[in-house]
């Protein structure tokens, strides 16, 4: 074995036992993302070696004792995603401070603990991803990763194909700018239209906002797809795991390597 083959290995194993921040660390066990952790340590929740943290910028070495609300971290499991049919009438963070039911209320009981990726509104439908990686769910969840969100979109009132059509060159509304959208105008019905939009950014509530400058009133919003990953058949309140070959093919050996996503072992004859 040459040195040069060495190396990834050695890099590996000083990248795991270097310290890091504690929100990236409590993010990498699943708990939370960094932000939602950046505010645990503010709001007291977060100890190290029997020590309340009072700043985000603290580091944490392999060894030492973490605990959110009195509790150990869990250990950090294989990078994971998932697919959810979000219902109707389900909120995307952990908590709600109007007593609402939470998608995390709805997932089975054997399921670990998970993150969203991203966020969809009370009353927005489809494919909602959840991992149980901070880091993967940050970088599937940035604007920079560039990957297409499609909606399902019904809407109250009128409009062409050539109205749709300027949102191709981005849109300012009440000082907000919106960047490229693509919207196929489906089919009419007596009051409602249906389209098919999508959009790489997705900013609070962007949809609504945009189509209803417009003169639209939305009042059905699915997501059919996030990237590569559809919503296809599965049904309203159903998960499913989406396989780590597929995973690992989509993220790229770079990004899998980095979030220490090892390749699934595929079966098959061995070579003649």
């Amino acid at each position: 074995m040459t040195a040069r083959s060495r190396a990834p290995k050695t890099q590996e194993r000083s990248d795991k036992d270097a310290p890091m921040r504690i929100a990236k660390a409590i993010a990498r066990a699943g708990l939370c993302s960094r932000r939602e952790a950046e505010r645990w340590i503010v709001e007291g929740r977060v100890a190290v070696n029997g020590e309340l943290l009072t700043t985000p910028a603290h580091l944490v070495a392999p060894g030492d004792d973490v605990r959110v609300d009195g509790e150990p971290l869990p250990n950090a499991g294989p990078p994971r995603l998932w697919r959810y049919h979000k219902p109707k009438g389900q909120v995307t963070s952990t908590h709600d401070p109007e007593g609402r039911k939470t998608v995390f209320d709805a997932l089975p009981n054997d399921l670990p603990r998970v993150m969203k990726v991203g966020r969809l509104d009370f009353t927005t439908e489809g494919l909602l991803l959840l991992t149980n990686h901070g880091g993967l769910a940050r970088h599937l969840e940035l604007p920079a990763t560039g990957w297409l969100r499609r909606y399902r979109v019904r809407a109250h009132g009128k409009i062409d194909q050539a109205g749709l059509d300027r949102l191709k060159g981005g849109i300012t509304i009440d000082g907000v700018t919106y960047g490229s959208i693509e919207a196929k105008l489906d089919r009419a019905e007596r009051t409602n239209q249906w389209f098919t939009i999508a959009l790489r950014e997705g900013k609070n509530r962007e949809i609504k906002r945009v189509l209803g400058h417009l003169g639209l009133e939305v009042n059905r919003l699915i997501r059919i797809s996030y990237g590569p990953f559809a919503l296809g058949e599965l049904k309203a309140g159903a998960i499913e795991e989406i396989r780590r070959s597929v995973l690992t093919d989509q993220l790229g050996a770079s990004l899998s390597a980095e979030f220490g996503l090892k390749p699934a072992k595929r079966q098959g004859r061995p070579a003649p």
